[in-house]
């Protein structure tokens, strides 16, 4: 079967209120803050390898002139069903838009919309917080 069939892509886009450039630096800078923000999400965060905010390892690309950054899952549950699966954050003035790349392992692997909804109610908390610190 031809992995062209498996690859496929999920967008969702958000609206918030707190100012882009904080949020899109959140997201570039600050990620062990989740722990605090969304500690039903995240329990820990370690920076094993590399710089928080430069490309390698879990950032796959950084632009910020356009306000994106491409994240890599390097492990994890969701890497049992898709052999690979990236999150890319483009921010814009009011929104952000998450684009969700995936390669299911076989045509029976669901959508992965349960990170989907994670990475809205994640948005969604940071956006509270960036606008009351």
């Amino acid at each position: 079967m031809s992995t062209m069939l498996l690859s496929s892509i999920v967008i969702t886009q958000l609206l918030w209120h707190s100012p882009p450039d904080r949020f899109y630096n959140f997201f570039k800078s600050n990620l062990a803050d989740l722990v605090k923000i969304f500690p039903a999400g995240f329990t820990e965060f370690q920076l094993i390898e590399g710089t928080a905010g430069t490309v390698g390892n879990v950032y796959q690309a950084i632009d910020d002139d356009a306000r994106s950054i491409t994240f890599n899952c390097l492990e994890g549950d969701v890497l049992q069903l898709h052999s690979v699966f990236n999150a890319t954050l483009d921010v814009s003035d009011g929104s952000a838009r998450w684009t969700f790349t995936y390669e299911r392992r076989t045509i029976l692997t669901p959508p992965p919309v349960l990170y989907v909804a994670f990475a809205i109610k994640m948005s969604t908390l940071v956006d509270a917080y960036l606008l009351i610190n």
